[in-house]
């Protein structure tokens, strides 16, 4: 295979040298021969180590990606004015995931590199008087109402399907959830034989395609989805409506990489196409999502269960809100999945420019529980570019209770974001079901780095709240969190953004462009646009 050629020539040519050096004793011959028989050796060292998959797949090869690697931030100085556009995420955030996955120090020399003048900085005051927390393992306890309540941590590994993920990447990432007691949601693609291997506790997305829970129809099967959610290990339930990384998007698995192990796992056809349709057809309004909610939670024996969602249209969320006014049914928790989120391939324009990015999408959640009075009785949960303490902080403070993160997971694992994750060609065996690639990533090294990431984020998170006086994340508050909105003013989450008060919705409409606007003509009963917003997009089309 081409990945080895570099090793393979390199052998050729040691023992051709050593042969003609043997033969002739020329001086020339015997630098030939040792150096080609150092590069077999650094090779064979490559291959044999389990610590770098990339090393193991591309031996000697790799070395060459490395030393360019290390050019790059004066590559990037001198010919590259600004890199945010250019990958998505920087590196230096890739940079502190892996020192943490590592478990080495990711203490930064000669102080800060802030933007002294720039905008958008954003940073969290400390107190003259700081706090301890003795324990970094912080929980949010959920569906405390249910028969199985579930203690979630504040930092968990987010939806990736296997199929998306290779075997052992789910075994290392389900491997890391249980040494650190955080959860693993499967993704769509349902629970592998994989995900079982280790016992970490799962969340188990159930999505439009109904895999691992339908009939050869693809319809919901009532009965395949109690045996399966019954298992222990699966500690919550998740509906998936939509993803940020293409809201509104179906998906489609080519028959071709449908393996009898994928299709065993999803309940598919082998060899046929495996088709994730862009809605559901158990329900289609709000009520009914709210009712096919609750039949999950009953099916499942009380464990606690939720949906996530890309938030897009203002009154097809607020017609969700309306619902748990009318119909009582809440679900446990909501999770809110940022525009910006996303770990594999997608459309450009889904990518960069379908449905709320994070913030905002957090804020009108929140805002409208809060304003509804449901606030206490409803988690959120948030995903979207989550890679260091701060950035948790940020997002509770905002009005989640818990973050769940892919790509820095991803990171933890050895990506190195070579952006082939729909090419089966991944070089690091983590999004690829080629065995060749995927059996070289070693699951307990991998699983250390997942456990040791995840560790030394919360512990990050509690030293940066002990310094800002607080003991605990859910005493982080907008106030908190301050941010440089232009060269001479500085302002606070808290003033920067509009937070309704309890109850608000229900005393009538606030003084806020989004509520005012959509929630008056929202319906519990249809996701429909409502008749003003039908009328202005029917004058704008040519006649």
């Amino acid at each position: 295979m081409i990945r080895y050629l570099a090793y393979g020539a390199s052998l050729v040519m040691a023992l051709v040298s050593l042969l003609y050096a043997m033969h002739s004793g020329a001086p020339g011959w015997i630098a030939a021969s040792l150096g080609f028989g150092a590069l077999v050796v650094i090779g064979t060292l490559d291959i044999l180590q389990p610590n770098s998959t990339l090393r193991r797949l591309y031996p000697l090869l790799a070395h060459f990606r490395y030393m360019l690697e290390s050019f790059r931030p004066e590559i990037r100085q001198y010919f590259i004015e600004d890199d945010q556009d250019e990958v998505p995420f920087s590196r230096q955030q890739r940079a502190l995931v892996y020192q943490r996955a590592k478990n080495v120090s990711d203490v930064v020399p000669f102080g800060s590199e802030l933007p002294m003048y720039g905008s958008h900085y954003e940073w969290i005051n400390h107190s003259l008087v700081p706090a301890h927390a003795e324990s970094h393992d912080f929980r949010i306890p959920v569906g405390e109402e249910r028969a199985r309540p579930y203690a979630a941590s504040v930092l968990n590994i987010s939806a990736m399907s296997f199929g998306s993920l290779s075997a052992n990447a789910i075994r290392a990432l389900n491997l890391g959830a249980k040494r650190g007691g955080f959860y693993h949601d499967t993704g769509e693609g349902s629970i592998a034989s994989y995900h079982r291997e280790h016992g970490g506790d799962l969340v188990w997305q159930i999505a439009s395609g109904y895999f691992g829970c339908r009939d050869a129809e693809g319809r919901f099967d009532e009965e395949r989805f109690a045996e399966q959610a019954a298992d222990p290990q699966v500690r919550m339930i998740e509906l998936k409506l939509s993803q940020g990384a293409k809201p509104g998007h179906g998906g489609m698995l080519p028959g071709r990489k449908v393996t009898p192990e994928i299709a065993r796992t999803r309940g598919i056809p082998v060899g046929v196409d495996c088709e994730s349709p862009a809605a559901h057809s158990t329900f289609s309004t709000p009520v009914g999502l709210l009712e096919f909610v609750e039949r999950l939670r009953t099916l499942s024996g009380g464990k606690p269960t939720g949906f996530k969602l890309a938030i897009g249209h203002p009154w097809e969320w607020f017609g969700i809100a309306k619902a748990m006014l009318e119909t009582g049914i809440l679900p446990d928790f909501i999770v809110v999945d940022g525009a910006e989120g996303g770990t594999g391939a997608a459309p450009s324009e889904f990518i960069n420019h379908v449905g709320l990015p994070l913030q905002e999408a957090l804020l009108l959640a929140h805002n409208t529980l809060v304003g509804i009075g449901l606030r206490e009785r409803v988690r959120i949960a948030a995903a979207g570019k989550i890679t260091s303490g701060f950035d948790i902080a940020r997002t509770l403070a905002l009005g989640a209770d818990w973050c769940n993160a892919g790509r820095s997971f991803m990171f933890a694992l050895g990506c190195i974001q070579s952006r082939t994750c729909h090419t089966d060609l991944c070089p690091t065996g983590v999004a690829t079901q080629d065995p060749a690639r995927w059996r070289l990533l070693d699951v307990p090294d991998k699983a250390d780095r997942v456990f040791h990431f995840q560790q030394n984020t919360l512990r990050g998170l509690r030293d940066m709240l002990g310094a800002a006086g607080l003991e605990h994340p859910m005493q982080l508050g907008p106030e908190h969190i301050l941010r440089r909105v232009s060269p001479t003013e500085v302002r606070s989450l808290a003033a920067l953004y509009r937070f309704l008060e309890p109850g608000e919705l229900l005393r009538g409409v606030p003084e806020h462009a989004v509520f005012k606007t959509f929630w008056p003509v929202a319906r519990a009963d249809s996701f429909a646009p409502p008749a003003r917003a039908s009328a202005m997009h029917a004058t704008k089309r040519p006649s």
